[in-house]
């Protein structure tokens, strides 16, 4: 199985995870393992079902109408 390195995470991401892990009798590698598989299952499960939603439409949104979406999301 591959090996994930990750630097310079913040000391209080650690105090957390630390704290998180123990209240679920868990190491923080075995945490943060499933907080990783969690999110990356979550995220495609939702990305799968924008693609649905995407082929369920008659047409497909332009350019400048998604544009007008971001830009309302933001206001």
């Amino acid at each position: 199985m591959p090996t994930l390195t990750i630097r310079n995470v913040p000391p209080a991401v650690v105090r957390s995870l630390k704290a998180l892990a123990r209240r679920r009798r868990r190491s923080m590698e075995q945490e943060v393992r499933e907080l990783l598989e969690t999110h990356v299952s979550e995220r495609l499960s939702v990305l799968g079902q924008i693609e649905a939603s995407w082929n369920r439409q008659a047409r497909r949104p332009t350019a400048a109408e998604i544009d007008s979406w971001i830009a309302a999301g933001r206001s």
